[in-house]
């Protein structure tokens, strides 16, 4: 299946993962203007009339950019909606998508079909991110066009499944639009994802430490300083499960290896400070990096990343 025409034409086949509280515009434009789709949660503008202000920032500058650099275009943007019943801004921040024509819509945790054909019907494409085939399944059923298999060692909420376990059982029915997340921080790792049968690397701990992403330094450094080994998988911050820094848990005064387990019943991702502060001093963070050697601008990492990539294709084909 051809890609649809948000997703053709990028420096390296990677859409940046949104990271709640740390995404911004500031990343996601340095994100586009990379090559790469650049991805923020709506509900990180706060309040929430902030959003119109953040979607007019990123679509006024790439437009600037586009004028300014007609050989070498931006990327599209994408927003990250929480259709999730608590969330009780979802009504309004999809008017303001709407205003904008989002290119990208990233769904996560449920999928609804009015949200599908909001999105479709400004000329925007939906990604919902899933942890096993059968919510692939349903996600599909109502109308998402494309997939991202949020596998084993994904940072932040996570599934447990093996990446070749999931992308295999998902391509068997679904030739559509297919993103893998789940620890990938190298080109290296975008290849492999292809090779398995993704179309795109969905990348997210390693742009926190950059120096656009709005997250503490002692955060960066423990992104920097981190391996696998130091990710905690844990459902008690938020009622789903998820992978953390055990450094920030240790911060909390929680013990990383002993943490009670949460109902999901309790999730909250309503538009108030509340569901703000329950992940403020708790670092989401996946098991990929132990490749990140460095806070650098986000064009770096990408470049990186573009190096690593056309690097393994030669080593690969050779």
């Amino acid at each position: 299946m051809t890609l649809p025409k948000q997703l053709q034409g990028l420096r390296i086949p990677v859409v940046g993962a949104p990271l709640f509280i740390i995404s911004n515009p500031k990343l996601v434009i340095a994100q586009c203007t990379s090559g790469v789709v650049g991805a923020m949660p709506a509900l990180n503008a706060r309040p929430a009339e902030q959003l119109d202000e953040w979607l007019a920032e990123i679509t006024e500058t790439l437009a600037a950019w586009d004028r300014q650099h007609p050989d070498r275009p931006a990327a599209p943007y994408a927003i990250n909606q929480i259709v999730h019943k608590s969330n009780d801004r979802l009504e309004h921040d999809m008017q303001v998508c709407a205003k904008y024509k989002v290119p990208v819509v990233i769904t996560s945790l449920g999928a609804r079909t009015d949200v599908n054909d909001a999105v479709h019907a400004w000329g925007g494409i939906v990604l919902h991110d899933i942890i096993n085939n059968f919510f692939a399944k349903k996600a599909v059923e109502k109308g998402a066009d494309g997939l991202i298999a949020v596998a084993a060692g994904a940072g932040g909420h996570a599934g447990v499944k093996s990446p070749f376990a999931l992308i295999q059982e998902i391509r068997e029915w679904f030739d559509g639009p297919l993103l893998l997340s789940g620890s990938i921080s190298t080109g290296g790792g975008v290849l492999a994802a292809q090779a398995m049968g993704a179309d795109l690397a969905y990348i997210g701990s390693a742009f926190i430490a950059t120096d656009e992403a709005r997250a503490s330094d002692a955060y960066k450094q423990a992104i920097v300083e981190g391996t696998s080994d130091d990710i905690v998988y844990s459902s008690l911050f938020t009622g789903v499960h998820g992978n953390y820094l055990k450094a920030s848990i240790k911060n909390a005064g929680l013990d990383p290896d002993n943490l009670p387990e949460s109902d999901p019943t309790k999730m909250n991702f309503g538009g108030g400070e509340g569901s703000k502060k329950a992940w403020k001093d708790i670092w989401g963070c996946g098991q990929g990096i132990a490749a990140v050697k460095a806070v650098v601008p986000t064009a770096a990492l990408i470049d990186r990343l573009a190096t690593e990539y056309g690097q393994a294709r030669a080593r690969v084909g050779a």
